[in-house]
């Protein structure tokens, strides 16, 4: 490594202290990585807790393939019980160091405190460090006194104490399949725990994942419902991507945070529900396979003894991930993932159409978004741009159900329900991405047409306002209509400068997670009921019992109680596409996963003077 230069004036940082700032999570383990042209990347520092390995370990996750490529990255991973952040640095160097000088400072922190143990909070001081040790490795005296003031003492929290779970909003009640009580189960809560998004008087931090919200709806549009029903379904999801890897280990935060389980609904759930959240992996490249292949014994095994309770609120082996990876290798391996998303290369976005991430399974069927779900993106996309959440009128109390129905019709009047010819509604290019109508969809809405346009007209307001009902109540800032997104190109993306939008306290942020727990809520408490309404009712279940049920289907509701059977209007009431048979069997999956039922969909058909047609 070159020396520093003559005269340069030595590197005097404002170290964040852990007893100062308590807010800074302390961390176990500190290193330096330099590229080394014989041996590679090398360890040039280090200093950990007892326990904390980090040989063999650090080098690869914290330096994915393809770094040589970018001037400055962040780079997020996971090892055992910590999380890891690294700066990595790229600068011009003399012919002897093959043109280039790569650095990386990063950091190890306990899981305990969140997904990422709250390690963005020290990106900004691991980025200036990296910056001054790119001329001069040797000068350690900074890594030497940031270590002393910001090593753990004493024991961990137990608890996950992350920031960001479920944002507070007013009450949201979700479309009921049944007017009256819930039965078994009480429901007025708030579709998003009670878990408030920031504590009061407090700011995202400029490096949290959370920024990058809005650019994961501008990124994979519509494909963003596919993806969340997939999450929440526990599967395994490998997004595969070229470097820079920092917005694409934001993604893998995001995604997990959206799929979360509300606590509103968890006791809803069979115990042997999957995890409360999707267990994120971050960062992975070929050296984690053997971590991949354990995690497919321990899922195997746990399918073929089933039953066994989950630990609540942890993460666990075989219960499901989401990681990044820029080595294509992974994307060979599809016996280690369910979901393989390959995101575009950063010159498509100069490319004269849209391109959009591509989503596959293992056997190369591409998985695309329904025609409810372009419907619903267009909404949320409207939703997001207004203030959606006019102040209520003084002669309405705030917490009677008259009031809440008023915002509710309020909201879907002035926020969600959008002009056909509105500009920020032409999504291009969305052919290949969305499923293309069936006939019998096409059947039937011409039939509708034909029949009685005033039905079909009420069907699509229905539809229009469950869709504003998920973004009612939630206090979008109405100066500031809609963001746009920083293109992934551009070199400050990464550099976590404040700008206006930290003034907007988060609130577009806090919106979307809102909008997908209640989501995740809506789909799962129409489930419940008719899962109530099927045990309240033996009548009813056995003339919707088939016939010819073998031993093996009797041997099971025994076990697990009767099917359910589940209506186009319960469908309908989940905001799930009635044509789709992808979002049929999505339904069968999670009654199976999350309730311990089998689930009997009913088909749309088309039906003239007794005819079925279609």
């Amino acid at each position: 490594m070159a020396a520093v230069r003559r005269g340069q004036v030595p590197l005097n940082l404002d170290l964040p202290s852990s007893q100062i700032n308590p807010d800074f999570p302390p961390i176990s383990a500190l290193f330096l990585i330099y590229f080394d042209i014989k041996a590679g990347y090398t360890i040039g520092w280090k200093r950990s807790l007892p326990g904390v390995e980090l040989e063999g370990v650090v080098e690869y996750k914290s330096l994915p393939s393809g770094l040589h490529t970018v001037k400055e990255d962040l780079i997020y991973f996971v090892n055992d019980n910590h999380a890891g952040l690294s700066a990595f640095i790229n600068a011009p160097a003399a012919e002897e160091s093959r043109n280039a000088r790569m650095i990386a400072v990063g950091i190890m922190v306990p899981l305990s405190y969140g997904r990422l143990g709250r390690s963005w909070k020290h990106a900004d001081i691991l980025k200036e460090m990296a910056s001054e040790l790119i001329h001069d490795t040797t000068k350690t005296e900074i890594l030497e006194e940031f270590w002393e003031e910001s090593k753990a003492h004493g024991a961990t929290p137990a608890a996950d104490t992350e920031s960001i779970t479920s944002p507070t909003s007013i009450n949201f009640k979700p479309i009921r399949t049944a007017p009256g009580k819930a039965k078994g189960h009480t429901r007025n809560r708030s579709a998003s725990d009670g878990a408030a998004l920031l504590p009061p008087g407090q700011h995202l931090s400029a490096y949290h994942p959370a920024w990058s919200l809005p650019s994961l709806l501008e990124t994979f549009g519509p494909l963003i419902f596919p993806i969340h029903r997939a999450a929440l379904l526990r599967k395994r999801i490998l997004i595969t991507a070229h470097a820079p890897v920092q917005e694409t280990c934001n993604f893998v935060y995001d995604i997990s945070v959206l799929s979360n389980i509300p606590l509103a609904v968890s006791d809803l759930l069979s115990p042997s529900a999957p995890p409360q959240r999707l267990r994120p992996l971050f960062s992975i490249g070929v050296h984690d396979i053997p971590l991949l292949e354990e995690d497919l014994r321990i899922a195997k095994a746990a399918a073929t003894s089933p039953g066994s309770e989950t630990t609540e609120g942890r993460d666990e082996p075989g219960c499901g991930w989401i990681a990044c990876t820029t080595d294509s290798i992974l994307a060979m391996k599809s016996k280690l993932y369910d979901v393989l998303i390959t995101m575009p290369p950063q010159y498509s976005e100069n490319a004269a159409e849209k391109v959009w991430p591509k989503i596959e399974s293992p056997q190369g069927i591409e998985l695309k978004a329904t025609q409810r779900d372009l419907r619903r993106y267009k909404a949320l996309r409207w939703g997001l741009s207004r203030h959606v959440s006019p102040p209520a009128s003084p002669a309405v109390r705030h917490g009677s159900s008259e009031g809440q129905e008023l915002d509710t019709r309020r909201a879907s009047s002035s926020g969600a329900s959008a002009p056909a010819h509105d500009p920020m509604l032409d999504l291009p290019d969305t052919d290949d991405i969305i499923e293309p109508l069936s006939w019998a969809a096409l059947a039937y809405s011409g039939f509708m047409w034909w029949a009685s346009a005033g039905e079909q007209r009420v069907h699509s307001e229905e539809e229009s306002e469950a869709d504003a009902a998920l973004l009612s109540g939630l206090a979008l800032s109405p100066s500031t209509p809609h963001t746009p997104i920083r293109p992934r190109s551009q070199s400050n993306i990464s550099a976590g400068a404040k700008n206006p939008r930290e003034e907007n306290n988060a609130k577009q942020e806090m919106a979307i997670i809102a909008y997908f727990h209640r989501l995740t809520t809506q789909i799962l408490t129409t489930i419940s009921d008719v899962v109530d309404a099927t045990d309240s009712d033996d009548e009813r279940e056995d003339d919707l019992q088939p016939l010819q049920g073998g031993a093996e289907d009797s041997q099971e509701e025994e076990h697990n109680g009767p099917a359910v059977y589940i209506s186009n209007t319960d469908m309908e009431r989940m905001g799930l596409d009635v044509w789709s048979s992808t979002d049929h069997h999505f339904v069968e999956e999670i009654c199976h996963e999350y309730f311990g039922r089998r689930a009997h969909i009913e088909g749309r058909n088309v039906d003239v003077c007794g005819i079925r047609i279609c």
